[in-house]
């Protein structure tokens, strides 16, 4: 019998949420640092006392990658951090605060401290682009995570890589690369490769598939490099 694969997708989304809720516990006491060292700025900035670029270092000493959550897991209003300010701005577009207009962001989305994807690279200049996965994290969050790989991904020729990392003290805490994730926790990458290739629209991103966490690194050593130059 032929299923259809929109209620695949549908389906590998609802286990992922239920995932996501129950996994949601008090992770939010260990991170480096949260919310409350923000201020609110109006109704669309948050000025932090650090600059979430500039003051924090890519890499601790454990080897774990700090990473400034942008977006916690669950929600949808594209909120970044301004390279200039170091500040966390919510994105506009055409005017208005912008909503990504599909299902909530499936982990942690944010970016990781001094690096750059340069452009001589193929990259937008921005900071490296990551996916946490884990327990919701509150915006503006400092956190140490675990990187174990990739998704190569393609936005209007731009390439836009999207690490991936895990929370160490969570239930997904002890994968360390994609095998162990597909083998332990078997559609969490279906679920991430679905999401960033439909999340803009039909046919904007365009995936090249996974590499592993030895990739991951090379692309972050780059990032960091490339920084360290600008």
């Amino acid at each position: 019998m032929m299923v259809n694969k929109k209620y695949i997708h549908i389906g590998i989304f609802a286990a992922f949420a239920f995932l996501l809720v129950s996994c949601t516990y008090s992770y939010q006491n260990k991170v480096m640092a949260d919310a409350t060292n923000l201020t609110m700025v109006g109704q669309y900035s948050l000025a932090s006392e650090k600059h979430l670029v500039q003051d924090y270092p890519p890499i601790d000493t454990d080897l774990n990658i700090n990473v400034v959550v942008e977006i916690p897991a669950g929600t949808n209003a594209k909120w970044e951090v301004d390279k200039t300010s170091g500040n966390l701005k919510w994105d506009f577009k055409k005017g208005k605060p912008r909503v990504v207009s599909y299902l909530a962001y499936v982990g942690n989305y944010g970016m990781v401290p001094g690096t750059i994807s340069s452009k001589e690279s193929g990259g937008d200049g921005d900071p490296l682009d990551v996916i946490v996965l884990g327990p919701a994290i509150p915006r503006g969050s400092v956190v140490k995570a675990r990187l174990i790989g990739v998704l190569k991904l393609l936005d209007k020729g731009e390439q836009d890589d999207k690490l991936i990392a895990v929370l160490p003290d969570s239930p997904l805490g002890k994968v360390s690369n994609l095998k162990m994730l597909k083998s332990e926790f078997n559609g969490i990458t279906n679920i991430i490769e679905v999401w960033f290739s439909n999340y803009k629209g039909p046919g904007m991103m365009v995936s090249e598939g996974f590499e592993d966490v030895d990739q991951a690194w090379k692309i972050l050593d780059a990032a960091i490099s490339a920084y360290k130059r600008s």
